[in-house]
């Protein structure tokens, strides 16, 4: 009888006997381009992208007048960089 998997979606993945796993363990084995890496370099590996920040910043959601939005927007790329600094600045010196 076979061995079968329900997935959350509802399909059905019928799982291959250990005979079969075994002739597909053996055929990818003998693949010269797709060999098991190692545990050196497993170990070696890195995390793809940007380190993490220590202090990242939270996205939030906040509504503005259009005219104060488009002024902000008007000086390019970077602008809610910008903003974080006046505010930052803003809260530095007790102005909120």
């Amino acid at each position: 009888m076979q061995q079968t998997v329900k997935t959350r979606s509802g399909r059905t993945i019928i799982l291959p006997s250990h005979a079969e796993d075994a002739a597909i363990t053996a055929a990818a084995l003998s693949d010269p381009d797709a060999q098991p890496l190692t545990d050196a370099q497993l170990k070696a590996m890195r995390p793809m992208g940007r380190p993490r920040l220590a202090n990242p910043k939270a996205a939030v959601t906040i509504r503005l007048d259009a005219d104060l939005l488009e002024a902000l927007r008007s000086n390019g790329q970077g602008w809610q960089t910008r903003v974080n600094a006046l505010l930052r600045d803003a809260v530095a010196h007790g102005k909120i």
